[in-house]
């Protein structure tokens, strides 16, 4: 399994928020475990695409001294479960956006009913083996989008 688990950016305000999206394939290898004859989604997956998206929205920004990175869970509460091959709809909010620090309130909906939700801390150190080339897919993929249709 790659750890990527945004699998597209449907809407993007840099440093503001995001609207992405992930499905994961009922064949991942993950469901054989998780749960045997009931495969849902693992909470700490579900809130680990929360942070991913938070942290693309907070890269996209670029006025940060380094990469977004997760440093605290402030809340999380799951409601409902998330199974293989349903769109994990994304939303993230970015509510503080300091220098140094950042705070995201974020939610899952699956078929318009939201199944989590969390509160997150963001931290950007600078780690510069990480962002020596490092591009993001799903970001560059977002862009190319959008400059194909400001051109058309």
């Amino acid at each position: 399994m790659r750890f990527v688990l945004v699998d597209r950016i449907w809407e993007l305000e840099p440093g503001k928020r995001i609207i992405a999206s992930k499905r994961l394939p009922a064949d991942e290898e993950l469901f054989q475990d998780h749960f045997p004859g009931f495969a849902v989604v693992p909470g700490v997956l579900l809130t680990e695409m929360m942070a991913q998206a938070a942290g693309k929205c907070l890269d996209a920004e670029r006025t940060h001294p380094g990469r977004a990175m997760l440093g605290r869970i402030q809340s999380a509460s799951f409601r409902d479960w998330v199974r293989p091959e349903e769109e994990a709809v994304i939303h993230a909010v970015i509510t503080k956006n300091r220098p140094a620090y950042a705070g995201a309130d974020s939610f899952i909906e699956v078929n318009d009913r939201r199944v989590c939700s969390a509160e997150l801390f963001f931290v950007f150190p600078s780690n510069p083996r990480l962002e020596n080339g490092y591009r993001d897919e799903v970001l560059d993929a977002y862009w190319d989008a959008l400059s194909q249709k400001k051109e058309a």
